[in-house]
């Protein structure tokens, strides 16, 4: 059973996925609601095929959401940041939790039990109409990827989740990607393994296109990265 700490942090209303869908009125009621907590680097802030208790709004932090692929690997769907939304999926007849989610670094949630959302996306027109267009945008982002595993070689993969990570959070003050990512993580969002994301990271930074420095990676060259991504 997971035990969950409570935070003192608490959300900026502009940045919450929550927050700015609801009615200014609303807000006081989420206030009361909600229960601010806290997770450690590695920590599984909820679990693939368990009941869905609530949903989850990042405060802090970033999250790797993922699904047990094969006996004994996993494949990560997406990173989340600061302001978004997890843990929605599991809405629906089932309340089961298709996705699993863990803390990439320390993280603080608000977290909203399941009959207050669904009483919040009843009254707040807005929230529901957001959800809606990100229901449909992780679908057409779900899509894609599958036909990426399908039709786009090693090489690809590995320099279209780069190029993904750089748009998602930005670049440090040096050029960084500003996410720092393990080899075995890139390998579970590339859908591959560990030895290849080694091999062909050390070949791209042979050829100039990356620059690998302790954990960051910065692209020196993104239109050559783009080119790999089209060669299907």
């Amino acid at each position: 059973m997971l035990i969950m700490k409570k935070s003192k942090d608490a959300c900026v209303v502009k940045d919450c996925f929550l927050c700015r869908g609801c009615m200014p009125e609303w807000l006081p009621l989420i206030e009361l609601n909600r229960k601010n907590l806290y997770f450690k680097k590695g920590e599984e802030i909820f679990c693939e095929r368990t009941p869905v208790n609530g949903i989850y709004f990042l405060n802090k932090g970033k999250v790797k959401v993922h699904k047990q692929w094969g006996k004994e690997k996993e494949l990560i769907l997406r990173f989340s940041k600061a302001g978004d939304i997890i843990g929605h999926r599991g809405v629906g007849a089932e309340n089961i939790y298709p996705v699993s989610a863990t803390a990439l670094e320390p993280v603080t949630i608000c977290f909203i039990e399941m009959d207050f959302f669904k009483k919040t996306l009843l009254t707040n027109p807005k929230l529901c109409y957001e959800l809606m267009l990100l229901y449909a945008a992780e679908l057409h982002a779900a899509e894609q990827r599958m036909h990426h595993l399908v039709h786009m070689d090693m090489k690809g993969r590995i320099s279209d989740c780069l190029l993904a990570m750089q748009n998602q959070f930005g670049q440090d003050n040096e050029g960084n990607i500003n996410f720092i990512i393990s080899r075995q993580d890139l390998a579970s969002f590339a859908g591959t393994s560990y030895e290849t994301v080694f091999r062909i990271m050390n070949e791209l930074t042979q050829d100039k296109v990356l620059k690998l420095k302790n954990k960051n990676i910065r692209i020196l060259n993104e239109s050559l990265l783009t080119a790999y991504t089209k060669a299907l």
